[in-house]
């Protein structure tokens, strides 16, 4: 099994202990330890503490790359860990460390991207059922709190969700439970799943059914009521672990007819899999199927407890390996380590603008260029001087790349909008979502395929766009672009016009067909019809569908979204970028006219005074201004 250049790091922090590893090769994991965070002022401390504790060979590789998968939310570079007092920057803490490459998840992301990855002997069956493949996966585990994901396939992958499914409403089924909320009331406001589904659950489940029965018992930490139960067979710590069991099978059932989890659901996480055959033969499994209408389908549904202890960490190994194979597919997107090779190369001025970004990543990232030159002590141009050494056009393409190559969260995830969310917080999900899709559009862009798009363009007779459904808009926008260039065009968003329109195309003319799956027969009809008349076919699709492999040339948008049950705003954003790359590269390689033809519309003081260019419409004041902007 192949070795990689240098160890990398892997952990998992819950709110009382966390666990390292090194990984030498995929799957080979050594040096493992358990720290208790108590004993740690922060996550730096506990890091450094496990660091220095290797047994490093003689002449071994320091560490380049690391993993962590957190308890908690992981939205930005701020973390704030909820049941523990650890808080950290991730980009300040990958300095800190010497790390190229630091990747934090939640989790249970990075225990849900293991899923795939488990042999049978990593996990063991509960009940019946028989999972689908390929199907949603259903994930949760109760430790020092409750953790939920799940798994969608998505082509060859899977999308792992991170979601706080453990806060959710406890609901109470039977008397008992409804004492155990009320108990529960009595010091919390919201008594969620993970209240009564976790290591503090288990505790006040037991405060609360010793109140019920009146008993006078002593306080017990979860370790305590788990051995008593299963070692010294106590009354009390028995039916705590049958309250706790239950109320796990009714969490499974709902996330297993929330998700449609047909794939299964499994459960993770320090507790369960301690109950050993306890937990087959306890209410688990009858609470999972007792779904009244919906019995037959969640009996269908396999549960499976994950027995492998490096679970977690081959899930986080798994996300720092697609990391790291998105930075190497996209030789840009790993700025900060071009800026360190280049050192050498740079002027010292330009070395003072290096030495900035790598100290202050993500305020370069959000400051104006005045700002950056004067934190730098140099001028604009020098900063500009210091994005082309980089090989990038300017400032903007120097963020972008940028942005693309800050190791922080890694985008697997998608912000879900809720009614709860303020106007603020709707806003902000909303860019931030379109935000990550177009850097990962902008990381599959093919610098060869965009050039052959754009020269097919230029030397075609008829340009002729199609798109159905939603995206037609997306060939309308093209339309209105390429006619102010004065390029002969057409838009057609009705199937039967357009076979009629691919009809008539000929040799030397261009068709390019616009849809997010690529799966439509009547588009991939317009295909044939026009290669059998000799055009050339240009599609803005999705990578490895049937459009994809019929094109000539192939430009790759991959962002699914489910039409049956939205409509789709992020996709529709990425297939009108492309069509602004292509529309900005025609510009730039004809004349100055034609790159002002890309505005919004004739200049007021141009128009007045009659010099507006041939082509109606057309500003000729401020061209490069409006490169990308779309039509009104």
């Amino acid at each position: 099994m192949p070795r990689f250049d240098s160890p990398r790091l892997l952990a998992d922090i819950g709110g009382t202990y966390a666990r390292f590893a090194l990984e030498t090769g995929p799957g080979e994991f050594t040096q493992m330890a358990s720290l208790r965070c108590a004993d740690h002022a922060d996550f730096h401390a506990a890091v450094r503490a496990y660091l220095e504790s290797l047994n490093w060979p003689e002449g071994a590789q320091q560490i380049a790359h690391a993993a962590v998968a957190i308890a908690n939310p992981v939205e930005g570079d701020r973390v704030r860990m909820t049941n523990y007092h650890w808080q950290f920057s991730i980009d300040e803490m990958r300095q800190r460390l010497g790390f190229d490459t630091l990747v934090v998840v939640n989790d249970f992301t990075a225990l849900a991207m293991a899923l795939p990855r488990l042999a049978e002997v990593d996990v063991r069956q509960v009940g019946g059922g028989q999972a689908r493949r390929p199907s949603v996966i259903g994930l949760l585990g109760a430790g020092t709190g409750l953790g939920v994901s799940g798994l969608i396939p998505a082509g060859e992958g899977w999308i792992a969700l991170g979601t706080e499914g453990g806060h959710v409403n406890f609901g109470p089924r039977d008397e008992r439970e409804m004492d155990i909320l009320k108990f529960a009331w009595q010091t919390l406001d919201h008594v969620s799943y993970e209240r009564l589904i976790s290591g503090p659950g288990l505790e006040l489940i037991h405060r609360a059914l010793a109140a019920r029965h009146g008993v006078d018992a002593p306080t017990l930490q979860a370790p305590a009521i788990t051995q008593r139960a299963l070692d010294e067979g106590d009354a009390l710590c028995l039916e705590t672990l049958e309250v706790f069991c239950g109320l796990l099978g009714t969490a499974a059932a709902n996330l297993a007819v929330t998700l449609g989890s047909l794939g299964g659901i499994y459960i993770g996480g320090g507790i369960v899999p301690r109950l050993g055959e306890y937990f087959d033969r306890s209410p688990f499994r009858a609470r999972f199927e007792d779904k009244g209408r919906f019995r037959d389908y969640v009996s269908a549904i396999p549960t499976f407890v994950i027995t492998a202890e490096n679970a977690t960490f081959k899930g986080a190994s798994a996300i720092l390996e697609n990391q790291l194979r998105n930075l190497q597919a996209s030789p840009g997107s790993a700025i900060l380590g071009q800026i360190r090779r280049a050192r050498s190369e740079l002027s010292p001025a330009e070395l003072r603008v290096a030495d900035l970004v790598l100290a202050q990543p993500r305020s370069v990232l959000n400051d104006p260029i005045a700002e950056i030159a004067r934190a730098a002590g140099v001028s604009q141009p020098t900063v500009i001087r210091f994005c082309r050494s980089l090989g990038c056009e300017g400032l903007s393409d120097f963020k972008l790349r940028l942005a693309s190559g800050l190791t922080g969260t890694v985008p697997v995830t998608h912000t879900q909008v809720n009614t709860n969310d303020s106007m603020l917080e709707l806003g902000a999900k909303v860019l931030g979502n379109t935000a990550s899709a177009i850097l990962q559009v902008r990381s599959h862009l093919n610098r060869d395929t965009i050039d052959r798009a754009i020269d097919l363009l230029l030397s075609a007779h008829r340009i002729e766009f199609f798109a159905l459904g939603h995206y037609s808009v997306v060939a309308q926008d093209a339309q209105f672009k390429f006619l102010r260039f004065g390029m002969p065009c057409g838009a057609y968003t009705d199937p039967r016009l357009q076979l009629l329109a691919a009809d008539v195309l000929r040799e030397g003319d261009v068709a390019v067909v616009i849809s997010s799956g690529g799966r439509l027969p009547e588009l991939l009809s317009v295909v044939e019809k026009a290669q059998e008349r000799g055009a050339k076919v240009v599609a803005i699709t999705a990578s490895q569908s049937p459009l994809a492999k019929k094109a000539d040339v192939t430009l790759i948008v991959d962002h699914i979204e489910d039409i049956a049950t939205h409509l789709p705003m992020v996709s529709r954003i990425l297939h009108l970028l492309v069509i602004d790359i292509l529309a900005v590269g025609v510009a730039m390689r004809r004349s100055p006219d034609s790159i002002a033809a890309l505005g919004d519309g004739p200049d007021e003081e141009v128009a007045k005074s009659g010099r507006a260019g041939a082509a109606p419409g057309v500003s000729t004041a401020s061209p490069l201004a409006r490169l990308t902007s779309h039509s009104r």
